[in-house]
């Protein structure tokens, strides 16, 4: 297998690990599971850390990245007692791209078996994507026979015409490319690529939500993700390159303090709206290129607010539109859940209800055991996801390793890999 691991993913045994890389723009982070029951997860191991030559979500400098990716790997195998060889891990960069795409087949009154599916998949070649893409995800969403929607299993069935809806997911070939080289830098093979949006939905979200219709929106570093599901699958994601960081920067500027001064005071004096104490409460501030701490400067809580609010609702707004011109907003219906490590700023969900119009919860990954108290929060929800993607037996045709996407050709693979596994 080369570097492209093209490799058919294996699922794992009880008593068998997995492992999970979240590469974000602001941390690495890499969490080693053992499979206790069939879809049972235990976290052995986690290690993390800051993320340097990622920038929203995309690599931008291969050396840096290999570092930060070594160096979470090697801590969390130390805590695990393990060696790991493969990794599931999430991209969040080359802009992942939604398409929706309906096939037809005949199948003349006869019992709808394998074959029949496999056929209306592969007859999905009028599909045209470029050939700088790459194919992330394709999931079956629905099928219809004779003009009947919605049903979930078509095999058993009788009818004439077969229909399938399939939600495919494509990013940037070049992006998909670097991360995979990045990690075959660190002596791993990729098991399968999964898009952050669909990964921290998967770790947060209940059952219902997914069938009744919900957004979640994680909220990154660098970046913020949107992903809709809507009668148990997901049905459109987008990726805005804005994220915490953002926020971070803005603070930095507008107060002319270095970069970790302004994470600091944004992560124990920031807030998305204003209080009635602000004015009182003063935060000292340390002045770029004074090294004297006696030099800061004093500021009022509430000049650091106005910075923080007009950032944030600049990101809601964002989503927001983007989810009115997708056209998916109304399938999300009225629910929202918020995760991702920028979500954790106070106030951050009355702020959402307020922009977005909706209920809002904040989401944390509930469906793994053993990640604790201090990493269980919002921003280890991609992370998680990822474990849970692994394990879970998703209707999704898996596309393993770099698959470079080519006029035409792309469906030509899907039909392969069906034929191949059905």
């Amino acid at each position: 297998m080369g570097f492209n691991g093209v490799k058919k993913p294996k699922r794992p045994t009880r008593g068998g690990t997995i492992a999970a890389l979240d590469v974000g723009s602001t941390k690495v982070c890499c969490l080693i599971a053992r499979v206790d029951d069939p879809g049972n997860l235990r976290v052995v191991g986690v290690g993390h850390g800051l993320a340097s030559g990622v920038r929203a979500g995309a690599i931008v400098d291969m050396e840096a990245a290999e570092t930060s990716i070594g160096a979470a790997v090697h801590a969390a195998e130390q805590q695990a007692g393990e060696t790991i060889r493969d990794v599931v891990v999430n991209i969040s960069g080359g802009y992942p791209v939604s398409h929706m795409f309906n096939a037809e087949v005949s199948v003349p009154g006869q019992e709808v078996n394998d074959a029949d599916v496999r056929r209306a998949m592969a007859s999905a070649r009028a599909l045209q994507i470029g050939p700088e893409s790459s194919l992330v995800h394709a999931i079956p969403t629905g099928f219809s026979l004779d003009g009947n929607r919605g049903i979930r299993d078509p095999k058993g069935m009788y009818g004439d015409r077969l229909g399938v809806q399939v939600h495919v997911i494509t990013a940037s070939a070049g992006a998909v490319r670097n991360l995979h080289t990045c990690v075959a830098r660190c002596h791993l093979d990729i098991e399968s690529v999964v898009v952050s949006p669909y990964a921290s939905a998967l770790s947060c979200l209940v059952e219902d939500e997914m069938e009744l219709g919900v957004a979640c929106i994680d909220m990154g570093g660098g970046t913020t993700t949107i992903s809709v599901f809507f009668e148990g699958n997901m049905v459109w994601t987008a990726c805005l390159p804005i994220g915490g960081g953002h926020v971070t920067n803005d603070i930095a500027r507008g107060l002319t303090t270095p970069v970790v001064h302004a994470e600091r005071m944004k992560t124990l004096h920031g807030s998305a709206m204003a209080s009635a104490s602000d004015e009182r409460e003063m935060i000292d501030v340390p002045q770029v290129g004074e090294e004297e701490r006696g030099q800061g400067n004093h500021v009022p809580k509430s000049l650091l607010v106005r910075i923080i609010q007009p950032r944030l609702e600049e990101i809601f707004e964002l989503v927001r539109s983007h989810l009115e011109q997708s056209g998916f907003g109304k399938l999300a219906g009225r629910r929202v859940v918020l995760t991702g490590g920028a979500s954790q700023l106070p106030s951050t969900r009355e702020l959402a209800q307020l922009i977005l119009d909706k209920q809002v919860r904040i989401g944390r990954p509930t469906r793994i055991a053993g990640l604790g108290d201090a990493r269980s929060g919002p921003a280890f929800a991609t992370a998680a996801g990822l474990l849970i993607h692994a394990v879970r037996h998703p209707t999704e045709l898996p596309v393993s390793g770099f698959e470079a996407v080519s006029a035409g050709g792309l469906w030509g693979r899907v039909g392969l890999w069906l034929r191949e596994n059905l």
